[in-house]
């Protein structure tokens, strides 16, 4: 037991120094099944991986929708996620992994479960205007900065989520979300998202909410966004609160994930006093403890932009 549970600690600590854990499978490959390549989903989303029960298809149901499943009493849909990213398994959906997402659990179809491996975000880059496509975040260097590293994709799970189960409602309604944000004239809010779908969203909402954003797409980013931003208030005579009014960060990012973003900015005297508002899909008591020992001031769960804007507001009036 006492083995389980330093295993246990030792991953959840993980989020204290720019690292986490990926677990790695494969989908298939091409319409033979071959060149299969490995894809990877942070193990923080993972609640289980089990062999593919029985699926009871669903009248009605949405593409790349497989069905239901009855998991110890409760019903889960289950996702093609080979035909969603367009491959094909040689040997069939053996392998289902339970996901908890964004107040969701969901189960993936899989064709196999590779192994899970430890990395620190610097060895994670941006996809983003690459050829990879909308389905993926980023690329995992899983051998280090080497010629001959293997290659992970790692999926854009807000994303898969949006276009297999696009939602009837508005995402941003500007009636609902409430009065305008009251922020000092010339300020903004600094955000940091790797989900291009995720910063759409909050765009949507900062603009509902009448405020003005420096959009960005990685922890790193930000940081660098951020010392940028200083420097120019330094330069024109003013304080950093002249300019930032706030940040609003994403946990999983690559090359700086949001706890080391928040860290970095908590114990820096030129930004120690920045509200810093935790924007995640990630949850569970153990992200918020380490989402307080990291010094930010908010946590709120993607994506209901009411919580959102109620969560700034909040804040900013602290």
């Amino acid at each position: 037991m006492s083995t389980v549970q330093q295993e246990v600690d030792e991953r959840t600590n993980l989020t204290g120094s720019n690292k986490f854990e990926l677990l790695l499978f494969r989908l298939g490959g091409d319409a033979n099944g071959e060149h299969s390549e490995l894809f990877g989903i942070n193990v923080f989303k993972v609640r289980e991986i089990v062999a593919m029960p029985t699926i009871t298809a669903v009248a009605g149901a949405l593409p790349h929708m497989l069905g239901v499943v009855n998991l110890r009493g409760q019903i889960i849909p289950v996702i093609d996620l080979p035909a969603v990213v367009g491959c094909k398994p040689k040997t069939g959906l053996n392998i289902m992994l339970v996901t908890e997402y964004a107040r969701t659990t969901q189960g993936f179809a899989v064709e196999s479960v590779e192994e899970i491996v430890r990395l620190d975000w610097n060895q994670v880059l941006s996809a983003e205007n690459s050829a990879v496509g909308g389905m993926v975040t980023s690329i995992a260097r899983l051998d280090g900065d080497t010629e001959n590293t293997r290659l992970a994709q790692v999926l854009d799970v807000e994303q898969i989520l949006r276009q297999i189960t696009p939602s009837d409602s508005k995402d941003v309604d500007p009636e609902t979300i409430g009065d305008k944000l009251k922020i000092k004239a010339g300020a903004v809010i600094l955000a940091a998202d790797d989900s291009a779908v995720a910063r759409s969203l909050i765009e949507q909402a900062f603009d509902a909410m009448g405020a003005s954003y420096v959009m960005t797409k990685t922890g790193k980013e930000a940081w660098e966004k951020l010392q940028a931003i200083a420097a120019a208030a330094q330069s024109e005579g003013k304080q950093v609160s002249d300019k930032v009014a706030m940040v609003l960060t994403d946990l999983e990012m690559p090359e700086m994930d949001g706890f080391s973003l928040t860290r970095k900015i908590k114990q820096d005297d030129r930004f120690k006093f920045l509200p810093v508002v935790i924007h995640s899909s990630l949850s569970g008591t153990t992200n918020e403890d380490h989402i307080k020992a990291v010094g930010a001031d908010a946590y709120v769960a993607k994506f209901v932009a009411e919580e959102l804007a109620a969560t700034i507001r909040q804040v900013l009036a602290k």
